[in-house]
């Protein structure tokens, strides 16, 4: 896979954090900063896929009945 080099500026305190983390990891800055982005695209695909799948459902009018709902409140509750 080819690629490309993107800059980023990027202030001197989140710059020491990341090193510090990669060193820790024992990877360099990079290597760190391609998993964070890997893991913040996965993230988001993630996000629009269940609202998209949202989306779809009430647009079809697949809704949950008010037993439903309350299940699920009373799930999260306890």
């Amino acid at each position: 896979m080819s690629q490309n080099t993107i800059t980023l500026d990027l202030e001197p305190e989140k710059r020491q954090a990341l090193d510090q983390i990669a060193s820790e990891l024992h990877c360099d800055r990079t290597d760190l900063l391609k998993h964070a982005i890997d893991l913040y695209l996965q993230t988001h695909q993630w996000q629009v896929n269940h609202i998209q799948e949202g989306i779809r459902q009430a647009d079809a009018g697949e809704f949950a009945t008010d037993e439903q709902v309350a299940q699920a409140f009373a799930k999260w509750r306890s």
